[in-house]
This record gives structure tokens, sequence and C-alpha cells, in this order.
């Protein structure tokens, strides 16, 4: 069901859209004012593919001291068990949130999807049929371990073929080994466990949703839908679709530094004392004269080399 807070601010919305326990593009714009950017019909931030590309390179660091500099204190969770652990998983969130079963929610609920939206199947197939290319699907499953499943290798293999992704998923996974055979299938998750989520509210219930593409909790981060998911080397960073350029750039200029350090270090040409401080005039004038002489060989886009000159008064 929607939030107290979306009473108070958006009663008729409710009304219309209660059925589909699915935030509304009006909602949407009210919770993320600062994207400024393309957006998908129903309002979700649509941060360009391109620099989902150039995420894939960052590391968690470099995110998390940008995210925190930016006063996001609580962008980051560990303790998740990884389908690729060698792999990076980068894309914008689709949301969803499940609570424990309650049957008289569950109903109406059901009444509602299939009758009034035309959804079909069981609510845990309901935000699958959102993704697209590029998502990833974020769901909080409140931890739920045994009975708890809703995704197996069929909806897995589902996911996989509309975004090229994997899942954040808290709580426990089933059919481990078909999940494990989509080889890009990058996945973050708390537990396995080979029962699966029952559903019935006139007999065994053990899941409800109760929210698609609304505001939801992982672990210590909350997460919303638009939101750029980094999930590498075990950990899982959210970043604000507004901020996620600035992450990029600041991490793309951490990598040439540290390039050119380590370089001119090997080369004897400055010592680690120099280097691993403030650099001086010489070593700045240094540093721009490598970026033009390198600039069709570094892993940094060659555009954004020559807007980091422009910039540079060295």
């Amino acid at each position: 069901m929607k939030f107290t807070i979306w009473l108070a601010l958006f009663p008729s919305l409710l009304l219309t859209n209660l059925s589909a326990q699915q935030i509304s593009k009006d909602e949407l714009l009210f919770l993320t004012p600062h994207w400024t950017g393309e957006r998908f019909p129903d309002g979700r931030p649509k941060v360009p593919d391109a620099l989902l590309q150039r995420m894939k390179l960052v590391t968690l660091e470099e995110a998390w001291a940008v995210l925190r500099n930016e006063n996001y204190k609580h962008q980051y969770d560990d303790g998740w068990q990884v389908i690729n652990p060698d792999s990076v998983l980068v894309g914008r969130a689709v949301t969803a949130t499940f609570m424990p079963g309650r049957p008289d929610i569950q109903r109406v609920i059901d009444d509602l999807g299939h009758n009034k939206d035309g959804r079909v199947k069981s609510q845990n197939t309901w935000p699958i049929e959102l993704l697209q290319k590029g998502d990833v699907y974020v769901v909080d499953q409140f931890g739920a371990h045994e009975d708890g499943p809703t995704i197996g290798d069929n909806l897995g293999n589902s996911i996989y073929t509309k975004t090229g992704n994997g899942i954040i998923y808290n709580g426990a996974i089933r059919d481990i080994n078909g999940l494990k055979e989509l080889g890009g299938f990058t996945s973050y998750f708390r537990s396995y466990h080979p029962s699966h989520h029952l559903n019935n509210p006139d007999g065994e219930l053990n899941t409800t949703l109760v929210g698609i593409n609304t505001p939801t909790r992982i672990g210590k981060v909350t997460v919303l839908p638009g939101d750029i998911v980094l999930g590498r080397d075990g950990g899982v960073i959210i970043i604000p679709p507004h901020l996620a350029e600035k992450v990029v750039k600041t991490s793309e200029i951490i990598r040439l530094r540290d390039m050119f350090s380590h370089q001119r270090l090997r080369e004897q040409k400055y010592t680690a004392g120099q280097i691993d401080t403030r650099w001086s005039a010489e070593i700045e004038k240094d540093f721009s004269a490598w970026l033009n002489a390198h600039m069709d060989k570094l892993p940094v886009p060659k555009e954004q080399i020559q807007e980091l000159l422009k910039a540079r008064t060295w």
C-alpha cells in the first residue's frame, strides 16, 4: 500500500494508482527534483547509457568519497553473497518491496491487480514486467529465508533477458545453480534456500508485494527508482542520479592521476614524498603534458580528457 506521506501529498493520485502499488510519475518528479536530465515515460530518471558504461570502472571508495562529501552518508551496504563476484554490476534501479504475507492485503492487491490493471500470475512477477535494458531489479524481501525466495532461475532468465543485469535482493534466492549459468547475471543476495515463496491468501502465505518503484530500503540504504546501483568487490553503493556524473568524473581524474603517479615513480622522476602530497606546479604541468601525449591510449574517453585539460590552469 502507499505510505502515509503519499496520502498527505497526493490524495487524488492514490485513488487511481492504489491497485498497481506503483508510484506515479508526479510522485517520482516530486521525489527526484535534482535530476534535470532525461526520464522514462513513468518519470524515472534515465541516467545515460554512456555514463553507466563509464561507471563500471568506478571503485567503491571513489563513489563513497563523493557521496560522503555531498552529505549522502548512508549509501553503502555489504555482507552480501554474490553471483559472479569478479564482475561489476551497474544499472538504474527498479524497486520492489515485499512484506510478510497478510491475507487481507494479499486479497485486495491480487483482486485490483488482476481485475483492474490486467496483471497476470503472482505478485512476484509484476515488477519484472517494468524492467528495461540497463536496469537493476532492487528488491526488499525483508531478509526472508525459508519459504521466502520469490526469484529462481525462471524469473532470473526473464530479468536477465530484459535488463542484461542481475539483481540486488534482500532475501533468499533459489535455483542458484541455474542462476549461475546466466553468465552476466551478477547479483547480490542475502542467502540461499531451496524452498519457494507461498502466496495463497486462503492457505500458506509468506510474502505480500506492497510497492513497485516506490522508495525502498536495502540494508542500511534508501533506494529510489532511477538511482544508480554500483555493485562490486562484495559491496553495493547506491548513487542518486544527479550525482552519477560527478562520481564518474571524479573517479576518472583519480584514475588518471594514479596512472601518471605510478609511471613517474617507476621512472624515478619524482620521489614518493613529492607524489604523495599536494603536487608542485612543476608536477602539475608535467601531468598536463602527459595527458596530452597519452590522450588516445588512456582508459578515459578522449572528450573527457580534453574537458579536463581545458579546466586546468597548469
